[in-house]
């Protein structure tokens, strides 16, 4: 009997090369989800802090679901990382000017970084996992900051903290407490048992 077709909805360079990786045979495709839409669908009206699990995961329940419909027979893994730092979220920096003011604002704070994966199936949601890491930035110095964008810039514009773990992103941390492939973007381990559940990969 042959496995489920496998498909990663997001356009995450991390997330591929993490799966590539780890040995699991997919194909991508680019969900198109508001993301700013479910963030502020979430923090309206609220008066406690940021609900970053619950929005992690439903953003990569949006965007499973959207390639879902198209793909009903297959598997389809979504995912998504939300940053909270002292009940702020941070949104990926859109230029150098934006990365700059995120990092000065995280810099000698620590923050959690959630990583959500959901697995879809036509239009349900049949397995879902979340994990949070909480990073400290030190207590850097503005020449730090000045010669690390110039040299990870635009690169790390499509990290919602502006950092690789993995890469000189490394440097910033003074302490670092999780699981990496959940810094890095996704909740791996239990998501690789899930596919064996699912029968993509040999138990």
């Amino acid at each position: 009997m042959s496995s489920p077709a496998l498909i990663l909805a997001s356009s995450s360079s991390s997330r591929r090369t993490m799966l590539a990786a780890a040995g699991v045979e997919f194909t991508t495709a680019m969900p198109d989800v508001d993301e700013d839409a479910v963030k502020a669908a979430y923090s309206l009206g609220s008066e406690t802090a940021f609900p970053g699990e619950a929005v992690a995961i439903a953003l990569a329940e949006r965007k499973a679901l959207a390639i879902s419909e198209r793909h009903p027979d297959a598997l389809v893994i979504g995912a998504d990382q939300v940053l909270v730092c002292e009940g702020r979220v941070f949104n990926k920096a859109l230029d150098a000017t934006e990365a700059r003011a995120a990092l000065m604002a995280l810099r000698g704070r620590e923050h959690e970084l959630i990583a959500a994966a959901v697995i879809a199936k036509g239009d349900s949601i049949i397995w879902c996992s979340a994990d949070t890491a909480y990073l400290t930035m030190r207590d850097f110095s503005d020449e730090f900051l000045d010669e690390y964008l110039s040299r990870e810039i635009p690169d790390v514009l499509g990290s919602v903290g502006c950092y690789r773990i993995e890469g000189r992103g490394a440097q910033l941390f003074s302490r670092v407490s999780g699981d990496q492939f959940s810094i890095r973007g996704l909740p791996l381990v239990a998501l690789l048992e899930a596919l064996r559940q699912y029968g993509v990969l040999r138990r």
